[in-house]
């Protein structure tokens, strides 16, 4: 009988902790981001300027709990964009800001890329639902 409630209490905590893992922050009303330069479909050399854009959420580091705020992402060449709750992983597809910056220098090889953001609340989780950019598409000479 102990090892029995024993198990179901350590169930009934793993059920808690995951539940809790993939809460997502409520994505605000409106809120959107955007690539602001360089354009999709442009050639550009092999270091270049990448601006952010965004409206309807504030911009703030990580960790900083303000209601209504996040940090951008930028996405190089990654397949898909992070799901609602999903942590972002720091890697070469997945690049953070978590100071709130506006904007990168970013360096690649020759050839074509895609960029796109995603905005992560504090903790670098995905909104519900997700704030991502358009997909663009650069060539890097």
């Amino acid at each position: 009988m102990k090892s029995l409630m024993s198990r179901a209490a350590l169930a009934g905590l793993l059920m808690g902790v995951s539940v809790l893992a993939s809460a997502a922050t409520p994505a605000p009303q409106g809120a959107a981001v955007n690539i602001g330069s360089p354009s999709s479909g442009e050639t550009v050399g092999k270091t270049f300027k990448v601006k952010f854009e965004v409206k309807g959420i504030a911009l703030a580091p990580a960790g900083d709990a303000t209601a209504n705020t996040g940090h951008h992402h930028l996405l190089i060449d990654a397949k898909e964009i992070i799901p609602a709750g999903s942590v972002i992983p720091v890697d070469a597809n997945h690049v953070h800001f978590g100071k709130a910056q506006t904007e990168t220098e970013v360096t690649l090889p020759p050839g074509q890329h895609t960029l796109q953001l995603e905005l992560g609340d504090k903790n670098h989780m995905a909104f519900d639902p997700p704030i991502v950019s358009e997909k663009i598409t650069v060539t890097v000479k």
